[in-house]
């Protein structure tokens, strides 16, 4: 991780110099268990559809499209290929006979399930290099990070 960031940097550093090497931390990190996730070969924007539908269960496409920050055309066509991949299924919106609902598939829980088993593995790794001190602050503050994001929701 990035030194200055675990250290807390010099006692002059401003704020905006210590948020932006957080910041490039926080992305390092993410681009590296990214990376480690390998199961079932997904794209990124695939990876991240999957894996929010295993986590919330099924979704309008709107509003997985929504979610996810992607057109509903693009969103359609991702959807369109996990479908042919067997990842995702779409059914009837039991509450709303109109709409269809994208679910994900048991081979798709599987795949969901796989790459966060990959993931958990690749961040383990990586908090195992570091120090006792640092491995307690990233327990402590990276659930920290996590509550305040949901309490922004």
């Amino acid at each position: 991780m990035h030194k200055r960031v675990m250290d807390g940097g010099p006692a002059d550093d401003t704020h905006a110099t210590s948020t932006e090497d957080l910041m490039i931390a926080v992305e390092e990190l993410v681009r590296h268990v990214r990376r480690s996730a390998t199961a079932g070969g997904l794209s990124t924007a695939a990876s991240s559809a999957l894996g929010r539908l295993g986590r919330e269960g099924p979704q309008r496409l709107t509003e997985l499209a929504r979610a996810e920050n992607a057109t509903q055309p693009n969103m359609t066509q991702l959807v369109t290929r996990m479908e042919r991949a067997g990842l995702v299924r779409r059914v009837a919106d039991r509450t709303d006979g109109r709409g269809r609902l994208v679910e994900v598939t048991e081979l798709g829980e599987e795949v969901f399930r796989e790459r966060r088993a990959e993931r958990a593995e690749a961040l383990g790794q990586l908090v195992g290099e570091l120090s006792e001190p640092e491995r307690q602050a990233v327990r402590v503050a990276l659930p920290a990070l996590a509550r305040a994001i949901q309490e922004r929701s």
